[in-house]
């Protein structure tokens, strides 16, 4: 906090000197010249990265149906068709925005650990990490959120029946589908992790052990039980009924610790949106337990004081600058960021103008700074790169920015017999020994220790842009630490860079996290720009694609859809 305060009065001291802001271009439009052409429509949209669960949540909106409603049945049916993050055990973040209310909730389901959890549970006799129990052993498993979160959601802003938004889910897993590529590709990616449980292996791959291929249909009958208890029952039949009982007793029986009290104590936590301002839009996003909204905002406020779009997109100058901003936030996160119920967290000094002026400050605009000398701090965990998120709006301007998981591809890999319910391996996501890496090597500390019926620390980032108070700009990304910066960008390609949103969520991305002091591009990114950035000192790794973008933009009455290409199987339908 020394630190932060500190910088802040350099920055006022140093105000005059920061450079002049230029406004934002006409961000939103596009023609059919256009080589990237988002999916229009002028009554609503989905996008999601599964076209049957997209599908699904425009169907709910034909039928008359808000954005909350249809998001509720498109998470239901991602359970289905993404069985590696659409989830019914694990947990997540979503925003709700209400049009005539001009208000948006920031709903927390994300899941809790149990209360029978010890800051040392993950620690083996010589004091180093059990990674092998935090990865697929069921001590891993937190408290699950999110039938909790989506049933709250329907029953607040809602307007159709829980009934009706579990149906088009029951006939997925009940009648089958056909594997697609993607999902087919998904499977084999996870096999080995499914083989270690054999519960797992018999819902999801071949009597043989291979993963099924492209083409074969697949049917989940236990899932189609388990959704159609839910159909009649409601949440009650996991937060103290049959099934949750049988979560309970999977994990017992394998040395866990999550108990029937643990479900029926669940809560689902409204909060107050973070909120900052970029170049004429608010932005809006998630807040503590989540680092999502925290460091866009922050990441935000330090770009805003250069003119990106006059340095172009993808230029290395705007990267250079780009990645300077993330080093510094993602160094923040290391020390400040942990569930707010535990432990103070200063969202207003990370947020402000004047803090990010004195980060400015000490930015080189020619040579990247050593992360070494950003400042020490100690490693934390994070989801992985098998998130997912969803975006929705209706014809009122109502909207939904969704992002779930169950942390790891398939989550802990355990499933609870007779239920076809994946668990997630959540408990990861805490700081299992301060000051040491998990498998991913983000870096944390103190402020995300276990403690029993905390929540760990995230970096999912379901986030809003608004202008004139209304939605202009709906989105989030899977991809752990990658989610931050991944939305980031998407915002100022749009807003600096004036591209359309398909154009937007195509272009290359890179990413910088502090530590490890690397900064990663794909390999889109331009073979020059990546030479400019190693002359400027920056270790550049070219990686796999970052991210996974679900985006809306509002314009002038006309919605624009674009699902991220990077994964491929996501699409965007609009009414």
């Amino acid at each position: 906090m020394l630190r932060i305060h500190c910088l802040i009065l350099a920055a006022l001291l140093s105000a005059a000197a920061l450079a002049d802001v230029t406004p934002p271009p006409a961000a939103g439009r596009f023609s059919l010249d256009d080589v990237y052409t988002p999916v229009a429509a002028t009554g609503g949209m989905v996008v999601s990265e599964e076209e049957l669960a997209s599908e699904i949540g425009a169907t709910i909106l034909r039928r008359g149906g808000n954005a909350v409603d249809a998001a509720v049945a498109t998470a239901l049916a991602l359970a289905v068709v993404l069985p590696e993050a659409g989830n019914l055990g694990g947990g997540g973040f979503m925003l709700v925005h209400l049009a005539k209310e001009h208000r948006t909730i920031a709903l927390d389901y994300r899941e809790i650990a149990p209360r029978a959890a010890t800051r040392d549970m993950y620690l083996k006799p010589d004091g180093s990490v059990d990674h092998d129990e935090l990865d697929h052993g069921a001590k891993a498993v937190g408290v699950p959120g999110t039938v909790a979160g989506l049933a709250y959601a329907l029953e607040h802003w809602g307007t159709m029946k829980w009934w009706q938004l579990v149906d088009p889910a029951l006939a997925l897993a009940d009648k089958g589908y056909v594997l697609n590529a993607t999902q087919a590709a998904s499977l084999e990616m996870g096999r080995e992790r499914l083989l270690l449980n054999d519960e797992a292996k018999r819902v999801y791959l071949a009597a043989d052990g291979s993963a099924p291929p492209m083409g074969t249909r697949r049917r989940y009958t236990d899932l189609a039980a388990t959704l159609k208890l839910l159909k009649s029952v409601g949440p009650k039949a996991i937060y103290g009924g049959a099934i949750g009982q049988k979560i309970v007793d999977e994990l017992q029986g394998r040395g866990g610790v999550l108990t029937m009290e643990d479900l029926l104590s669940y809560h689902v936590t409204e909060r107050a949106p973070v909120t900052g301002t970029y170049r004429g839009f608010e932005v809006v996003s998630m807040p503590p337990p989540s680092s999502g909204g925290v460091h866009l905002i922050e990441m935000l406020n330090i770009l805003e004081g250069w003119p990106l779009a006059a340095m172009g997109a993808g230029s290395a100058q705007g990267t250079h600058l780009m990645t300077e901003a993330m080093r510094r936030a993602y160094a923040d996160r290391s020390e400040y960021l942990g569930d707010p119920g535990f432990v103070p967290v200063p969202v207003a000094a990370l947020t402000s103008k004047d803090y990010a002026a004195a980060l400015r400050s000490q930015i080189n605009p020619d040579h990247a700074t050593a992360s070494a000398t950003v400042k020490p701090g100690k490693l934390a965990p994070y989801e992985s790169h098998q998130t997912t998120h969803f975006s929705v709006m209706d014809r009122d301007g109502n909207a939904v920015a969704n992002t779930y998981t169950l942390n790891w591809s398939y989550g802990s890999g355990i499933v609870a017999k007779g239920t076809g319910i994946l668990l997630n391996n959540e408990m990861d996501d805490f700081s299992a020994k301060p000051g040491e890496p998990n498998a991913f090597g983000l870096i944390g500390g103190e402020a995300n220790a276990v403690q029993p019926g905390k929540k760990p620390l995230s970096s999912m980032t379901p986030t809003l842009l608004m202008k004139d108070n209304k939605v202009f700009l709906v989105t989030g990304s899977p991809g752990g630490s990658q989610i931050i910066t991944t939305v980031l960008q998407t915002i100022v390609n749009v807003v600096d860079h004036g591209m359309n949103i398909q154009a937007a969520t195509n272009a290359p991305r890179v990413h910088h996290q502090w530590w490890p002091d690397e900064l990663l591009v794909e390999r889109t990114l331009n073979p020059d720009t990546i030479a400019l950035l190693r002359s400027r000192g920056h270790t550049v790794t070219p990686t796999y694609p970052i991210g996974t973008t679900q985006t809306i933009l509002y314009w002038d009455g006309l919605f624009q859809g674009a699902a991220d290409p990077r994964r491929g199987g996501g699409k965007a339908v609009g009414l």
